[in-house]
Formats: C-alpha cells, structure tokens, sequence
C-alpha cells in the first residue's frame, strides 16, 4: 500500500510530503501521528538543518482533514472523531513552535488542515495555484487549526470576511492578507529544492533558505483582488454582530461595492447561521490570546459542535449524500440565541451577543 507520508533526507533537509493525491492529501489520524513524530525527531536531529513540507499530485498541498472517516466515527460511536482533532492540533502547535526553518510549499488546494501545517511555518510560500480557503462554516463548523489565532490576527476586517464567508482566495491575497510570507512560480517549486539539495550551508540556515527563495522568487505578482474592496470589508466586517455585519452589507449602496456586498451576502446565507456567531465570538476572544490558549479553547468547541449537530450535518450535506441542502439548527441568523453561543465557550460564558 502507498504510504501516506514519504519522508527523505538530503544534505541536512527533512523533506515530508503529504501522499494521498486522490483525496487532496488530506490529513488521515495516522497522518498526523506520522508527522509529529517524524517533526520531532527532525527538531532533535543535530544533522537536519531545515524541513520542508509539501504535498504530492500536483492539485493540492492539503485540502483538510480527512472528514469522512470523521463522520464514520461519530456515526458508528466510535472514538475517531474527538481523538483526531486533540491529536491535530498538538502538531500544529507544535509547528508553530518548531525550533529549526520549517519551509510550506502551499502549491495547489490550501484548506483547514493544510493551513494548520503551514501557518505557522516559518517560509509560507505560495505559487499561482493556491487557492485558499479556512471553508469551516459552510459545513456547520468553525475555523480551527489555529484560527483563532492567525485569522484574529490579520489587519482590520480581513480575519471576519475569511472566516464568515469561507472564501477561496489565491497568491496574491494570501500575500496581502498576511497569510503567506513569499511568492514562487509552481514551475520553479523543483529548482528551488534542487538548490536545497545542493546548498553549501552556513552558520544561519534561515538566511541561507532566504537566498534561495530569493533567486527564485518571481518578479511580479498581480495586483491583490481583495484591495479594491479593502474599505468596504473594513467597514463591514471590523465588528462582531454577524446580524450587524449582514444588514450592513445588504445597506451598502457605493456604486463600486454594491455587487461585492451583494455577493457576499448570499455566500453568508449559505452558511451555518449559528456556527458564522460562533466564529465571530471565537476571533473576538482569540485576539487577546495566547497561541497555546487558542488552541486549547478550540478542543472545547469541536467537542461541542459534535453535540450542537451542524457540524456532521454539514458533512452530510456536502460530501455524504451531496444533496447540498443542510438543514442547519437554528435556520436563520435571528433564532441564534447568546446561550447557544455560550456553550461553545465554557470558560468563557455570557460574552458580547455575537449573533
């Protein structure tokens, strides 16, 4: 059988590459337990000097967990479905820590999991095929992996729009959202490691990995989609009412945002009413908090999405029976009430009304 994982040294680089290209390299439990452990032994190894980490197939770095064999657990009441997500977001804190130059090549479909391998690498790099997406809430759940974290963090309302609309964005945005550090063609992806494989090292390794990006760097990117409607995301999304930030985009009437605040709110109906609330409560909190504290908090709320119900209705509806009509609980934005967004937040009730 394919293993998963494909693991190789060469000239004091851990390479790791994500191996299942049939499902977008999505992470499995066995992925994750892989990889931490190989992630570890890399950390400790006085031989390996820098990792970089990659997926296989050409389509995809990684597109998410493996939320199928998830909701075969909660179905079958079996144990898969809380110890995945405790295990996942271990490595990811841990990657966010990681003591040597962790290097994500983000080539390719870039989604929840895969951005929980690669936000907190130290070189984020991106080529003209990522998309990406934190898509949670369009599948009854929240941004997790960190999100709390590294989406609360992004200036003005960019953190709320990526999260409450679950869109695609690609190089350029990710750029200018501050959700990527460089830029390289998908074409120059084997030059780069060719160089990897043959640099003659220093005493700092991050500044040798930053030459060789630099010679590989493209010249130019196109301008970011996302600025022409910065002001209006800005003004939109900065608050925390998701009721407030739906009757304020259907108010807008500046000819030059009007279709885009139109757009947007029909994305918006398409999500989890209660799960958009939660998520703004979630980057609300995560802004004044520390990495370790975010992720804690985000074990206590996947646990409770699996008794709240939108979350395996979600994957019912979009990737089970792929009738695309969940029937989320509640329905409609004004029937979320603040207690249903308390129970997401056990440490933290009775918060601002974020519905």
């Amino acid at each position: 059988m394919q293993h998963e994982l494909l693991f190789e040294s060469s000239n004091h680089v851990g390479f790791l590459t994500l191996n299942r290209p049939g499902a977008l390299n999505a992470l499995s439990d066995g992925m994750v337990h892989a990889m931490h452990a190989k992630l570890r032994e890399w950390a400790a190894d006085p031989a390996i000097l820098a990792v970089v980490v990659k997926g296989a197939g050409g389509k995809a770095f990684c597109a998410g967990g493996d939320v199928r064999a998830i909701y075969r657990s909660f179905t079958t009441s079996g144990t898969l479905h809380h110890e995945f997500f405790a295990a996942e977001y271990e490595l990811d804190h841990f990657i966010h820590r990681y003591p040597k130059p962790y290097v994500a090549l983000m080539d390719g479909i870039v989604m929840g999991g895969g951005m929980g391998i690669s936000q907190g690498a130290g070189v984020r790099v991106v080529t003209d095929r990522t998309r990406m997406a934190m898509p949670e809430v369009g599948i009854g759940l929240f941004p997790d992996v960190g999100a709390s974290y590294f989406l609360s963090r992004l200036a003005g309302g960019l953190g709320n729009y990526l999260a409450l609309t679950g869109i695609t964005i690609g190089a350029a945005d990710a750029l200018y959202a501050g959700l990527a550090d460089t830029y390289l063609p998908h074409e120059a992806l084997e030059s780069f490691e060719t160089a990897l494989r043959n640099m003659r090292w220093s005493q700092t390794p991050s500044a040798d990995l930053d030459i060789a990006l630099c010679a590989h760097r493209a010249p130019s990117l196109p301008a970011p989609d996302l600025a022409p409607v910065r002001p209006a995301i800005d003004a939109h999304f900065s608050g925390a009412n998701v009721r407030g930030i739906i009757a304020s985009l259907q108010a807008e009437s500046r000819p030059e945002y009007a279709e885009w605040a139109q757009r947007t709110v029909a994305i918006m109906a398409g999500r989890s009413p209660l799960m958009m609330a939660v998520t703004a409560r979630q980057l609300q909190l995560g802004r004044s908090m520390n990495l370790g504290d975010c992720f804690r908090m985000e074990v206590a709320m996947v646990r409770h999405s699996f008794e709240q119900g939108d979350f395996m209705e979600g994957v019912r509806a979009l990737l089970i029976d792929k009738d695309n009509a969940p029937r989320w609980n509640p329905q409609r934005i004004e029937d979320v009430s603040q207690e249903m967004i308390d129970a997401f937040f056990p440490e933290h009730p009775h918060g601002p009304m974020t519905a």
